[in-house]
């Protein structure tokens, strides 16, 4: 005797979700002092951005530390303001070997400080989307993994407005709970 198939439901059919598993109003993904993600909304800084309200986001890096920059273009000026002067005066082709060696280093000095300011003083992590027709910048962060902590979270925020909401089985109250 053969197994029966059931035929009541064709294979693509929806599953029926238990009347336990409602979607909660709104969920936070990500809560720390100043920036909190929930289901329904972006708070950061003490502006409140809607998640339906927020589009096209990307990712940059921010500009680099002003003062490195000033320190770095100061640095440029003063040697070619040197190499300038000895060139006029003369006095280039009386300059000992260990002055040329000691000028040749000098024109590296911006570099070492350019690396050196990128190294502790590193540009900003900066989130930005479109909001109500206009880019805005929504999050900026010195700190790599907090802002790819916020980024995740946001995305996670909108994938559940598009689909239209989380439901949860009975068995997990809250699927992610930070830590903290």
């Amino acid at each position: 005797m053969e197994p029966t198939r059931p035929t009541s439901r064709p294979p693509d059919a929806q599953f029926d979700v238990p009347a336990i598993a409602v979607p909660r109003t709104s969920l936070d993904l990500y809560h720390q002092p100043g920036v909190r993600v929930t289901s329904e909304s972006f708070l950061v800084g003490g502006r409140r951005f809607p998640i339906a309200e927020l589009t096209h986001l990307q990712t940059a890096r921010g500009p680099h530390d002003r003062l490195t920059l000033r320190a770095v273009l100061t640095t440029v000026a003063v040697l070619v303001g040197i190499g300038v002067a000895l060139g006029y005066t003369g006095d280039l082709y009386q300059l000992p070997p260990a002055a040329y060696a000691g000028l040749g280093l000098a024109a590296f000095l911006p570099v070492g400080l350019a690396a050196a300011g990128h190294r502790w003083r590193p540009p900003a992590y900066e989130l930005w989307g479109r909001y109500r027709g206009s880019v805005v910048l929504l999050f900026s962060s010195d700190q790599e993994r907090e802002f790819g902590q916020v980024t995740r979270a946001l995305i996670r925020a909108r994938e559940t407005a598009r689909l239209g909401g989380l439901a949860y089985p009975p068995a997990s109250e809250s699927p992610y709970e930070p830590m903290g």
